[in-house]
């Protein structure tokens, strides 16, 4: 079976399953409208569906399963909702989604599915039928993530709107008599043109939960949009300017305590000893205790090492108790982990695996064997920690058998979980609110933070404690983005057109089975149509802590695929964008991307000097990831010290239908900018088993005064909503080290990109 495709295996278990498959997969997936209980509603509310409830005071409350953290997705959400049911945006309040499968993130996962772009057969769409199937069927799997949440509720939302908006026009009709069509609602109100009669949805409320629950309805047309489409104000920007919104380290329930930590420095280690007589004689002193090691959940590999904890009754009084522990730690046998070594040991190991291949079409090896040409490359990029402005942070009250915890989290679900877990009590016991999250980018996908907040809070008699990480702690114990390094060899003919293609690459499968191993997503799917390709990945692991970090695999992948691309450009010498175009022929949206952003950045001029006479060059790259392709093109140059400065960087987006202009403008920016961060200065070493940076003066994310011109065209689209917090990202990186090989003829095949 050496031919058998492991996409193939996955999806071919399909056809083992005979009959099964027949008489369940093949009923329709049970809809997302209502939950499998009915939805709580406080005094002066009603429910209409699984997501909507409607106040007397004429508010209008949405169910929301997605976190905030940054990224606009509670407006943009808000927005689908407000526009089917025909409420205004500043009607919407948000309440936390509880744990039923109507909220699961179906979206994150049907992504993940092996398919390729244009890939629309009969394989995909039942593949996708029997995955639905399946989410609606397991509660607990809400998660922001993926870019994901428009894609994920585009028409879930859209139906929950629409179907409150027909039960209270049918409300409205039955009160005044009329035909329910001659009604329409508006801002908020009922009204009947006709007789002039009109009333808020608060007053329609009642009689409108009375109505049948409509079993289909219709959306409206894009023609009809008067929310989607246009650039609205972000709901939360009031509260964040004024300081009113409610952060983790903003929580105060009463009787509050505070816990720090300080946990062992080297990988996996734990706590051998410890004595706190000196913390215990200090002022607010509440209680010193070990915690164990935490290990990774949902998607990463390693622990968190174990620590001691002070609780006390400030602050203030828990950071100076911990200063104050004597502690003796057992290093493990992580203590001589050096992140050169790790790094070194993946290039070797590319020079004698093969890989397991995720693409193999055509004939690769015979098409290297025939090629006039060939060229090699590796690249290279470093463990990244995820740096989050707001530290791990967690706040839990146990008493009398329940918990309410209070958690900046990407997984609800998952976090439910691990504080039910750590109190032994079962999940349904677990009261979550989710606060807004001063940054994520897949860290808060993690629970460890919340284990160990659990585990304090059954030591406090009932008392709420607050655990917050010091920014060195969060640093030095973060579930990393993996080192990587990809082996890339081209093929060419006698004319310099492209004939093989492969790409292998080497690093941590972050816990995944080999089946579901992710890591070469962004380049076994690339949108290129390469005549024979191979694309493989080794797994190797290590005692490095992982987890998935902004854009996931598409991070290093897109660095990797779009640099090579362009040192494929060079070896056939042909312009970059007019190599890409070649191998995009057949994908119009691609077409028009990569076009459109060498339009609009003047590619075809050369760039003007800088006013000190610096040379400037640009380069491309374009790449596709979670149902979105951005191109971009940075201009560089470099200064008298060798540091690479970008000046501008034009970016073009499909991204589908787009729901807020201004998130989207907004998230490409700040994708931008955190993916210059990583590609001019973000590394994390490790030395001795003890990770080397400490907080932001070494880790340093991008400085104001290095931050380029960032010019952001969204292109217009039919398509569904793709994503916009991730697809930023990945082609940044690859762009700059285009423009200094076309500056300096030099290539950077190594992130963070430093000239010799």
């Amino acid at each position: 079976m050496p031919k058998l495709k492991r996409r193939h295996f996955v999806l071919g278990t399909a056809g083992a399953v005979g009959a099964l498959v027949v008489g369940w997969a093949a009923t329709p997936v049970a809809s997302r409208l209502t939950g499998s209980q009915p939805l709580p509603a406080a005094p002066g509310q009603v429910a209409l569906n699984g997501w909507v409830k409607v106040g007397s005071d004429n508010t209008v409350t949405l169910m929301m399963s997605q976190s905030e953290m940054g990224q606009g997705t509670h407006t943009g959400l808000s927005m689908l909702l407000a526009e089917e049911m025909g409420a205004s945006l500043g009607q919407i309040r948000l309440e936390t989604a509880g744990s039923d499968a109507i909220y699961n993130n179906q979206a994150a996962i049907l992504d993940a599915l092996p398919f390729r772009p244009g890939d629309e057969g009969a394989m995909k769409r039942s593949t996708e039928h029997v995955m639905g199937k399946l989410l609606r069927a397991i509660p607990g799997l809400s998660g922001t993530g993926g870019s994901s949440s428009i894609t994920d509720q585009w028409v879930p939302l859209r139906e929950a709107g629409a179907s409150a908006r027909t039960m209270l026009l049918g409300a409205a009709a039955a009160l005044w008599q009329v035909p329910a069509a001659e009604c329409r609602a508006e801002a908020g109100r009922v009204l009947h043109q006709a007789s002039g009669r009109s009333a808020t949805f608060g007053e329609l409320a009642p009689k409108a939960a009375q109505q049948p629950l409509p079993t289909q309805v219709a959306l409206k047309k894009p023609a009809d949009f008067k929310l989607i489409g246009q650039p609205a104000r972000r709901m939360d920007g009031a509260a964040k300017l004024d300081g009113s919104a409610t952060f983790g380290l903003d929580v105060l329930p009463p009787g509050l305590l505070y816990a720090s930590i300080a946990m062992c420095p080297t990988t996996g280690g734990r706590v051998a000893s410890f004595d706190a007589t000196a913390a215990q004689k200090l002022p607010g002193v509440r209680k010193v205790m070990a915690l164990e090691p935490v290990g990774a959940t949902l998607i990463g590999t390693g622990a968190t090492p174990g620590g001691v904890a002070v609780i006390a009754d400030t602050p203030y009084h828990a950071m100076r108790a911990v200063k104050a522990l004597a502690i003796e730690w057992d290093h493990g046998p992580a203590a001589s982990l050096s992140s050169s070594e790790m790094i070194e040991r993946l290039s070797q190991t590319l020079r004698t695996r093969p890989g397991n291949a995720r693409l193999d079409d055509g004939d690769v090896a015979g098409a290297f064997r025939s090629a006039a040409k060939t060229i090699e490359a590796e690249y290279r990029v470093p463990f990244l920690a995820h740096a989050t402005m707001e530290p791990m942070n967690c706040t839990v009250q146990f008493k009398d058998g329940k918990a309410t915890v209070w958690a900046p989290t990407q997984a609800p679900g998952f976090t439910r979980g691990a504080a039910a877990k750590a109190l032994g009590i079962d999940a349904d016991k677990v009261e979550l609110h989710v606060t807004y999250l001063g940054g994520g980018f897949g860290r808060r996908y993690s629970t460890d933070f919340v284990t160990q907040a659990a585990m304090l809070a059954r030591e406090t008699g009932g008392a709420p404690v607050q655990l917050f990480w010091s920014r060195e702690e969060d640093m030095a114990h973060d579930f990393y983005r993996p080192a990587y390094v990809a082996r890339c060899r081209a093929g060419f003919d006698a004319a310099g057109a492209l004939v093989a293609w492969q790409t292998v690459t080497a690093g941590s499968s972050m816990g995944a089975p080999s089946l579901m191993d992710t890591a070469t997503d962004g380049a076994w799917n690339t949108a290129y149509a390469f005549p024979n390709a191979r694309v493989a990945h080794v797994p190797v692991e290590s005692a490095m802590p992982t987890g998935v970090w902004r854009s996931v695999a598409h991070s290093q992948n897109g660095f990797f695929v779009e640099s090579f691309i362009d040192e494929c450009a060079a070896a056939a010498g042909k312009d970059p964008v007019a190599f890409r175009a070649a191998l995009l022929a057949k994908d119009e949206r691609h077409l028009r991307v990569l076009r459109r952003v060498a339009e609009l950045s003047n590619w075809s001029q050369p760039p003007a000097p800088a006013p000190d006479g610096a040379k400037r060059a640009r380069g491309l790259a374009i790449h596709r990831s979670f149902g979105s392709i951005v191109a971009q093109v940075a201009e560089v140059s470099v200064s008298p010290d060798r540091q690479v400065r970008v000046h501008r960087v034009t970016c073009v987006v499909d991204c589908g239908v787009a729901v807020n202009p201004n998130l989207i403008r907004q998230q490409m920016e700040g994708a931008i900018v955190y993916g210059l961060s990583a590609a001019l200065h973000g590394e994390i070493t490790v030395e001795k088993g003890r990770v080397q940076q400490s907080n932001f003066h070494d880790y340093m994310p991008l400085r104001m005064n290095e931050c380029p011109a960032i010019e952001v065209e969204i292109a217009a689209s039919g398509e569904a909503p793709g994503g916009v917090g991730e697809p930023g990202t990945p082609p940044i990186a690859p762009a700059v080290a285009n423009a200094v090989f076309a500056l300096t003829g030099q290539r950077l095949r190594s992130l963070p990109l430093r000239l010799a």
